[in-house]
C-alpha cells in the first residue's frame, strides 16, 4: 500500500477525505482499490481554520505508476513493514513445572497474561479485588454513600486503576508492543478509531467491557483468572521463587511470578522489602485536580465552543520549571468528566479524573502536579515515598471532614492565599462531597508555592486557565508508584523467577506503557521457559 503523511482537511469546511486522496495521488476514484486511516491528529494553531491532519494508506491497482508520478512528493511513499511482536520471540529450553503466576489484573497483568495464554502457558492470574462487574458496584456505592470497601475500589481490582479513569492509550515510548496492545484492545470492543487517532481513549464506560472480554479470552485459551485472591507473601527458597502465600487460601507453589500489581498495593510492596526483595525509593508526584466548565477550555483551545461537537471536546497539556528546580505539570486531562473518589485505605482522600467514551459532561478536570523526590521524605528506606503519600492522604481526609468528602478551594482563593467559604460557579463533580476550605493544610508548602506560579503562568499561555471559580480539589498522590522494584536486562529481579513489571513496579506510567511492559515480561518467560505438558 502506498502511504500519505500530512494530509490536511479542514474541519471547517467539511472537506471530503477521499478526494483529497485523488488529489494527493493524481489518479482518479477508480483507481483506488482501498484506504485505511492510520493517524490522525487536529492542528488547532489558527483558530480560524482547524485542520485534521491524516496519515492516510492507500491500495491502488497500478502501485508503481503512482509512486512515480509523485516521487517528488516527500509525504507520498510505500507503507513500511511492520513486524508482528512475536516474530523474535521463541520458546526457551528451560522447563516449567506450574504455570506461572500473575498478580494483579491491571493492564500489565492482563497483556501479559493474554500474550502467555495465547502462546499456551496457562498463567493463573490473581487479583486481590472483584471482576469488573461487581467492582463497578462497590466503587459506586463508596461514591454515593462514603462507604469504603478496602479490596474493591477504583485502585483495587480487575483491570486496575485505569478502568476508573478517561481510558487514555496516549504514551511517550515507540516501542512495537504498542501497536499490538491497540489491535487486542479493538479485538476485544475498544472503538475502531483507536487504532489512529494521535490522542487515542476508550473511556471508562466502554473499557470496562473491553477487560471482561480480555478476561474471557485469557479463560479460552486454557488460563485463570482468580478473584479475592490477595497475595500476602512471596515464598522464597536459597534466592528462588517457590510460589506465594494467599491469604485465608494457602499458597500456590510457581517458579515464575510476574509481579503486576498496581502502585498501590502498600501491603505487597512491605511484605516485598521485609522478604529482601531488591527495590529503592524513586520521585513521583503530588498536587491537586483542576475542574473548568468544558465549554471554557474549547473556547481558549479552539476559539468557539461551536466545533467542539465536530472536533471533540478540547484537551490541553502544560508544563512548567519552576526556577527553583521543580517540575509542575497537567497530568491525565479528562475532557467532559468527573474528578473521582480513590482511596483504598481507610482514612484517606485521593483524587483521580475519569470520562466516559462520548466526553459529554459540563466540566474539564486534570491533575495538577509538582515533582517531589526522596530528598523531600522522611527516612531513606524504598518505603519513605509510600508514607510520604500517605501522610498527605491523611491530612486531606482530616480536611474534608472525615467523612470522605475532600478539600477544595476556588482558584482565586487559593492564589490569594485565603480559604474558600463556598463554590462558585463551577460545581464540584467528586461524590461522596466536598468541603470548601484551603489546601495548604494538606499539602507540602513547597508544592503550593509552585503551584500557585504555574498557575499564573499557564494562565499567560491559556488566557482564562485561573478562572477564579475554577476548582482545586486535594489531593492527587497516586500518579506513579513511589518506589522502583529492582530488575536486570532479562525482566528479573535478584529472586530468581520474580518479575516486577509495570507501573506498580516503577517501570510505567499509564495504560499502553504498563500493557507493552507486561508483553516485555511474557516475552522474557517464553525466551527461558517452556511449560510441561503433565
Amino acid at each position: 500500500m502506498i502511504r500519505i503523511r500530512e494530509l490536511k482537511i479542514s474541519a471547517n469546511q467539511n472537506q471530503n477525505l477521499m478526494k483529497a486522496i485523488m488529489e494527493q495521488l493524481k489518479i482518479e476514484k477508480k483507481e483506488i482499490l482501498d484506504y485505511r486511516v492510520y493517524k490522525r491528529s487536529i492542528d488547532a494553531r489558527r483558530k480560524e481554520n482547524i485542520m485534521f491532519v491524516y496519515i492516510i494508506d492507500v491500495q491502488v491497482k497500478d502501485e508503481k505508476s503512482v509512486l512515480n508520478r509523485c516521487k517528488r512528493n516527500k509525504n507520498i511513499a510505500l507503507v513500511p513493514e511492520e513486524l508482528p511482536v512475536e516474530a523474535n520471540v521463541n520458546k526457551g529450553n528451560l522447563k516449567l513445572e506450574k504455570p506461572p503466576v500473575i498478580i494483579g489484573t491491571g493492564p500489565a497483568g492482563l497483556f501479559c497474561g493474554l500474550y502467555l495464554a495465547e502462546k499456551g502457558y496457562r498463567p493463573i492470574l490473581l487479583e486481590r479485588g472483584e471482576k469488573v462487574e461487581q467492582r463497578v458496584k462497590d466503587v459506586y456505592d463508596f461514591w454515593k454513600n462514603g462507604k469504603l470497601n478496602p479490596e474493591s475500589n477504583v485502585q483495587f481490582g480487575e483491570g486496575g486503576a485505569g478502568t476508573f479513569s478517561d481510558g487514555k492509550l496516549t504514551t511517550r515510548i515507540k516501542d512495537p508492543r504498542c501497536r499490538y496492545v491497540l489491535k487486542k484492545l479493538k479485538e476485544h470492543g475498544a472503538p475502531e478509531e483507536i487504532l489512529y487517532d494521535s490522542k487515542p481513549h476508550i473511556g471508562t464506560d466502554k473499557l470496562r467491557n473491553v477487560v471482561a472480554e480480555i478476561r474471557k479470552s485469557i479463560i479460552r485459551e486454557g488460563g485463570q483468572v482468580l478473584y479475592g485472591h490477595k497475595v500476602t507473601e512471596l515464598q522464597i527458597e536459597k534466592g528462588e521463587i517457590k510460589g506465594v502465600a494467599i491469604e485465608n487460601k494457602g499458597h500456590l507453589e510457581t517458579s515464575i511470578v510476574i509481579a503486576a500489581m498496581g502502585h498501590s498495593a502498600r501491603d505487597l510492596f512491605e511484605s516485598f522489602y521485609q522478604s529482601g526483595v531488591p527495590m529503592e525509593t524513586k520521585a513521583f508526584s503530588l498536587g491537586v485536580r483542576i475542574e473548568h466548565p468544558q465549554k471554557q477550555i474549547n473556547l481558549i483551545q479552539y476559539g468557539t465552543d461551536k466545533n467542539a461537537h465536530i472536533l471533540g471536546a478540547a484537551d490541553y497539556r502544560l508544563s512548567w520549571h519552576h526556577p527553583m528546580g521543580r517540575g509542575a505539570y497537567t497530568f491525565c486531562m479528562c475532557p467532559g468528566g468527573m474528578v473521582v473518589a480513590s482511596a483504598s485505605e481507610a482514612g484517606s482522600v485521593v483524587t483521580n479524573g475519569m470520562s466516559a467514551y462520548g466526553r459529554k459532561g459540563k466540566n474539564a478536570n486534570s491533575a495538577l502536579l509538582v515533582s517531589v523526590t526522596p530528598k523531600d521524605f522522611e527516612g531513606d528506606d524504598p518505603l519513605a515515598g509510600m508514607r510520604f503519600q500517605r501522610k498527605w492522604e491523611q491530612e486531606a481526609f482530616k480536611l474534608g471532614g472525615e467523612n470522605y468528602h475532600a478539600p477544595v478551594q476556588r482558584v482565586e482563593d487559593f492564589l490569594a492565599s485565603r480559604p474558600s467559604w463556598e463554590l462558585g460557579s463551577v460545581l464540584s463533580t467528586y461524590r461522596p462531597g466536598v468541603t470548601p476550605t484551603e489546601l495548604t493544610s494538606c499539602l507540602p508548602p513547597y508544592v503550593t508555592e509552585v503551584l500557585r506560579e504555574a498557575l499564573k503562568k499557564w494562565d499567560q499561555k491559556m488566557k482564562g486557565f485561573a478562572l477564579k471559580d475554577a476548582l482545586l480539589t486535594g489531593v492527587e498522590t497516586r500518579s506513579s508508584s513511589p518506589l522502583r522494584i529492582k530488575r536486570n536486562e532479562r525482566m528479573e529481579s535478584d529472586v530468581k523467577g520474580l518479575y516486577p513489571t509495570g507501573e506498580g513496579c516503577g517501570f510505567a506510567g499509564g495504560i499502553m506503557s504498563a500493557a507493552a511492559d507486561g508483553i516485555r515480561s511474557a516475552e522474557a518467560v517464553l525466551e527461558r521457559y517452556y511449560l510441561s505438558e503433565s
